[in-house]
């Protein structure tokens, strides 16, 4: 069977031992890759109520049967583990090269569970498979871990995917990261931290194998043309996420002040072409033609000296709308410092900003945040306070917990404006200014992600069924929010980077083929059955937090969402209407009105054995 390497490495840090399994060949043709071993893997390995930052819970890093081919843009790799931020399933996505290494060297996931005894880092190449000290490595940012084990390892090309001081400090939302990219959301660097695995090293030189090559290379170039001629290319490959900053303050929908306001006073000053000035080169992940990412660097100023790769949208808006602060150089600084440190920007940049509506309110003062002012506008404040969340100093000890912690332990009515679902962070956009967008952020089964059911439809304009979508309409927006989290499930099989499957919407049929080729798997082509699998792992993500006690009351928004309106522009005096649109979502996916899978539904999918008895 090509696509695959057929071997999953599984490694206890407690005991230190390793162990070799191959893969099933039921959880091939019912899950695919990627995402579906994911969510299964987890799924069957882990018990109901375990600690995530105990022994029991697991790291699993996976790459997709598409991964290290000729096709484009299937170079994503995911972590899956139980999240220290919001106590369900979660899964992480990171780009560059780790990925593709991993099939490199031989394996399709690493299973890690345990706890070692001292700091460690795995080492895996062709077989070969090593834990080593990386008690040497303490303290060290992400940058200087990845150098230093290159250089113990004697091999500049060798990829790395390590955590930062965050991730050693257990902050919730630390990440894992990788030649400067990220599966950065959950707090999968903070259970990397608290079983003391500093990094993952992968080598490798195997070749990947088809099982019909010459319909896989022609499936490939077909792909390749479909992306060159589709409608976003040049515009998203010229500006990557950079140029969402403009179109998603013409929507009224750019949080700003804890989603107080939906336009950044000076967003101009974030715009793409803005960037553009500052760019040194563009780059790119593993055999993909968009090249979305840039590197930039700023050369005068205050800010003078500092760079970064990108930063993207997510990052920009997140140290900008948070803290009222239109900085182009600011949030370049805050991208590095974030990297190096090893913290999600999204998560991180949400609980600062909710920090300085505390302050405004009185809730805490000086003498709570160690003398600093946060006050609108003072963006050095918010990157002292992420150096102090990194090292858990101070009032950064207070922040790391994240939002829903923070509110919890606050009180005083802060739950309002506490903005996260299920404890993860809300991104970039106003659900108030997107329905469907909105929804999808409310019911993921990770919380608020906003890559896991993109509406491309109502934010860029994208076509449904032929139809345009009014962004602001409650009908329908159940059936296209299913429709969304669906593809998108399917796509991350492969595992399909969401930048280059969102924009082309009738994708499933070339993905199809190209899966079919590879693994030889027929199945694979029928586009119908795609889409079954893609509503499969949607649904088990969804029983694996019914296991965990999640359900309706858990898909909420804060109140500022659904009560309160925003004061001016596009989005203006609009709400959320979460009861309409919940019973539309779940009437649609077949759920019962608490958020439950019907025993119905589950037996359609193949998920009988979620069914309690």
């Amino acid at each position: 069977m090509g696509g695959y390497k057929n071997r999953i490495l599984r490694v206890d840090l407690t005991t230190r031992k390793f162990e070799e399994q191959t893969l099933d060949n039921s959880l091939i043709h019912d899950y695919i890759g990627g995402r579906g071993f994911g969510i299964k893997l987890l799924y069957d390995d882990l018990k109901p109520g375990i600690d995530p930052m105990g022994p029991d819970n697991e790291l699993i890093f996976l790459a997709g049967p598409l991964s290290n081919t000729t096709a484009q843009s299937f170079s994503r790799w995911k972590v899956f583990f139980k999240s220290p931020l919001t106590g369900g399933y979660f899964k992480s996505s990171g780009g560059a090269h780790w990925g593709s290494e991993l099939k490199a060297a031989g394996l399709d996931a690493i299973v890690i569970r345990g706890i070692s005894e001292n700091p460690v880092y795995l080492w895996a190449s062709e077989g070969h498979y090593e834990l080593r000290d990386a008690s040497y490595l303490t303290g060290l940012d992400c940058d200087d871990t990845t150098e230093l084990i290159r250089e113990e390892l004697r091999d500049p090309l060798i990829r790395v995917a390590c955590i930062g001081p965050a991730g050693e400090n257990k902050v919730r939302y630390a990440g894992i990261f990788s030649d400067r990219h990220t599966a950065g959301r959950g707090g999968g660097g903070a259970v990397m931290g608290a079983k003391n695995l500093k990094a993952i090293a992968v080598r490798g030189r195997l070749p990947m194998e088809y099982s019909d090559a010459a319909g896989f290379a022609e499936a490939s170039k077909a792909w390749m043309e479909a992306i060159r001629t589709d409608r976003g290319y040049p515009h998203f490959s010229e500006h990557g996420t950079q140029g969402t900053a403009g179109l998603t303050n013409s929507l009224g929908m750019y949080p700003t002040k804890n989603f107080r306001e939906g336009i950044l006073k000076g967003y101009e000053a974030l715009d793409g072409a803005e960037f553009k000035k500052v760019r040194v080169r563009k780059t790119a992940c593993h055999n993909c033609m968009i090249h979305c990412p840039s590197i930039v660097h700023i050369s005068s100023g205050r800010w003078a000296g500092n760079w970064s790769e990108g930063p993207e949208y997510e990052t920009i808006w997140g140290f900008s709308g948070p803290i009222g602060v239109a900085d182009l150089g600011l949030t370049v600084a805050a991208d590095r410092l974030c990297d190096r440190l090893g913290i999600d920007t999204m998560s991180c940049a949400v609980s600062i900003g909710f920090a300085y509506e505390l302050y405004e309110k009185g809730i805490i003062t000086k003498s709570d945040t160690g003398g600093l002012e946060l006050t609108y506008g003072n963006g050095d404040a918010a990157l002292k306070l992420v150096e102090m969340i990194a090292a858990r100093q101070g009032f950064g000890d207070f922040l790391a917990e994240g939002v829903r912690i923070m509110s919890k332990k606050l009180g005083r009515g802060t739950e309002k404006f506490a903005m996260h679902v299920k404890g993860l962070e809300f991104p970039a956009y106003d659900p108030r200014g997107a329905k469907a967008h909105g929804l999808s952020l409310m019911t993921l089964p990770i919380g608020a992600d906003h890559n896991s059911g993109y509406s491309f439809q109502e934010i860029f304009g994208v076509r449904y069924k032929g139809q345009k979508i009014d962004r602001f309409a409650v009908d329908g927006k159940g059936e296209l929010t299913k429709w969304n989290q669906d593809f998108t499930a399917t796509q991350e099989t492969g595992i399909l980077c969401n930048f280059a499957g969102g924009y082309m919407r009738g994708s499933h049929q070339m993905l199809g083929k190209l899966l079919a080729t590879a693994t030889g798997v027929k199945d694979f082509e029928d586009e119908a059955y795609l889409w079954k699998v893609g509503e499969r792992i949607f649904n088990l993500e969804q029983m694996f937090n019914v296991r965990e006690g999640f359900s309706r009351k858990d898909d909420v928004f804060p109140d500022r969402i659904t009560k309160e309106t925003l004061p001016a522009g596009p989005t203006a005096g609009k709400v959320f209407e979460a009861d309409i649109l919940l019973a539309d979502y779940y009437k649609q996916r077949n759920w019962d009105s608490n958020g439950i899978p019907t025993p119905e539904k589950l037996q359609e999918l193949g998920l009988g054995f979620t069914i309690s008895k």
